[in-house]
């Protein structure tokens, strides 16, 4: 479900963890213009899949490492690939309920255009199923209508998002608020009939200092009185486990070289990856990568050329100062957000 490779042998009590995913989207050939398995070079881009989300990172790794393995490392290299980040984040789950500890600092390679990010958003997509009871239209007091007591289920979802966006409010964030969306609904199945079962899926993106299971508990608050009052069975559950919303302290000593070697502040960013679960594991953690969030997840993915060696000395700088170089951790002013 994941896999390591030590490129550095240290034994301090410190190091770096170079993180990303081994898995892509899917592809439809038909889209690309070029063998979407095969590495295409194309006007100063690297094309293919996974080039820049994010296979092309672990190559860049691999050509920053190299030239310093002659070198005596004082702290453990650890090159950290995942799975099925793109559907359920499983690998990197799993890595954090074992509980291993890894290193003092982790950077995940995504596609951030080489800006480190230091926060995102938190990803959770639900479901609402609603059992009433059908009969015939002329006559509603036949039935219990799905469809009318979803109605319902939408304003009180309408109004917690109101009041969360009131309460929550990060200017970090390009959309500062959370959001949630109602993605898609199905009910019923004929004019003339009582509407008997009806679902409803949405999306909710929780901002840091949000807890996923304190909003479901909102909801499902919401969501018992509503089912008192149009005599229908609801129930509520996750499509898929949430991804938590990440932050990492601005003052962390990683943050700070980041900011340092790059030359831009760390920002935020509204797309989900798996920096909460190394976090959980005590590294200080941060995304950044070279790739552009604007071309991935879609045909023609590619990684501009011109990112190539600026990506291989700035991971070059952060070994050297992480694993080379026997030093202690620089003083963050905080712990992790």
């Amino acid at each position: 479900m994941h896999g390591f490779i030590c490129a550095g042998d240290g034994s301090g009590p410190g190091g770096l963890v170079l993180a990303g995913h081994s898995d892509t989207v899917p592809f439809d050939a038909a889209l690309w213009q070029t063998d979407p398995l095969k590495l295409t070079e194309v006007d100063g881009r690297w094309v293919g899949l996974g080039s820049c989300d994010m296979k092309g990172f672990f190559a860049l790794i691999i050509e920053a490492v190299q030239p310093l393995l002659t070198q005596r490392f004082q702290q453990p290299l650890l090159i950290l690939a995942t799975c099925d980040e793109e559907s359920s984040m499983s690998g990197a789950r799993a890595l954090a309920e074992a509980g291993r500890p890894l290193g003092r600092a982790a950077v995940i390679g995504e596609p951030t255009g080489l800006k480190p990010i230091r926060l995102h958003k938190g990803i959770m997509m639900e479901r609402i199923d609603i059992l009433g009871q059908s009969g015939h239209s002329s006559d509603p007091s036949l039935g219990h209508s799905a469809l009318e007591a979803m109605q319902d289920v939408m304003l009180e979802l309408r109004g917690l998002r109101a009041q969360w966006q009131r309460e929550y409010n990060n200017p970090q964030f390009s959309v500062p608020t959370p959001t949630l969306n109602f993605g898609c609904i199905h009910g019923g199945d004929n004019p003339n009939r009582i509407c008997g079962q009806c679902s409803l899926e949405f999306d909710l993106r929780p901002l840091p200092g949000m807890q996923p299971e304190a909003l479901r508990a909102a909801i499902r608050q919401k969501l018992q009185p509503l089912a008192q009052q149009h005599q229908v069975k609801i129930d509520f559950a996750p499509l898929f486990p949430s991804v938590p919303p990440f932050e990492q302290d601005a003052a962390s000593e990683l943050v700070r070289i980041a900011e340092r070697l790059t030359g831009h502040s760390a920002t935020a960013v509204a797309f989900a990856t798996e920096a909460p679960y190394l976090q959980r594991l005590g590294c200080e953690t941060l995304v950044l990568g070279p790739g552009d969030i604007d071309c991935a997840h879609q045909p023609g993915e590619y990684l501009e050329m011109s990112r190539l060696q600026p990506t291989v000395r700035l991971l070059q700088q952060l070994i050297e100062h992480y694993c080379l170089q026997a030093k202690q951790p620089e003083s963050s002013g905080g712990e992790n957000a």
